[in-house]
């Protein structure tokens, strides 16, 4: 019985080693762990595309097969990002689920509306401070941390770039603003390059059809903004 247990628990852990081959196309070795990590965020970001409340569930099992994913690839800042996505994917589920009245949608659920001005200039001041200050910190963790961290991390600002503007979109999504889509647009694209430059090239794909969705989301959002003006109070 002792060694079935540990049988099965060495699959398990081999499952999630990106080493571990699920299949070989075109030339490309698709680990499990990045096969399953990639449908689960395409599905995440269609519900979320969709404003289907779902898509927070969904998001969480995203989050942990990506930060392991990422942790293998010496992607820290991306490693990182997971830990707040997890928290946020909680904080949205409760948040559309739990509108106050003059915020509810027909279904019940938060209604998509627009940013103000001010949170438009302090986003970008965010974003361009986050960036450098992130940058520089991520740049030295295999310094401070070598027993964490066994090598340098891989384009730093590039990375954290992408850690800084998913935090902000995710935090405008929890609120259902609109502009989360344009910010969500800039991060799809910088991760598209630079997933496919450090070799997984399936979250690369995923990032240029997230590229699609997003579009296809901020439609969606702008029409359902629109709707509400030809609902009866």
């Amino acid at each position: 019985m002792q060694r079935t247990i540990t049988i099965k628990q060495i699959a398990l852990k081999n499952i999630f080693d990106i080493q571990t081959e699920l299949f070989h196309v075109l030339g490309y070795s698709m680990s499990y762990l990045e096969f399953f990590g990639v449908l689960s965020g395409l599905a995440a970001t269609w519900l979320s595309a969709r404003a289907h409340i779902i898509s927070w569930p969904v998001g969480i099992v995203n989050v942990v097969l990506s930060f392991w994913l990422y942790f293998q690839v010496h992607l820290y800042p991306d490693m990182l990002l997971q830990v707040f996505f997890f928290i946020t994917n909680i904080l949205g589920w409760w948040r559309w689920a739990h509108p106050r009245a003059f915020e509810a949608d027909p279904k019940k659920q938060l209604k998509v509306s627009f940013m103000k001005p001010a949170q438009l200039t302090r986003t970008i001041l965010v974003a361009g401070a986050g960036t450098f200050l992130l940058g520089n910190f991520a740049g030295r963790l295999h310094e401070w941390f070598p027993s964490i961290f066994s090598a340098p991390s891989s384009f730093p600002f590039a990375d954290s770039f992408i850690m800084v503007m998913s935090i902000l979109a995710t935090f405008y999504m929890i609120q259902k603003k609109i502009e989360c889509w344009i910010i969500w647009m800039l991060v799809d694209v910088t991760a598209t390059v630079l997933y496919y430059v450090k070799g997984i090239r399936f979250y690369s794909l995923e990032y240029l059809v997230f590229t699609g969705i997003v579009l296809f989301g901020f439609l969606h959002w702008i029409k359902e903004y629109r709707s509400y003006s030809s609902q009866p109070v």
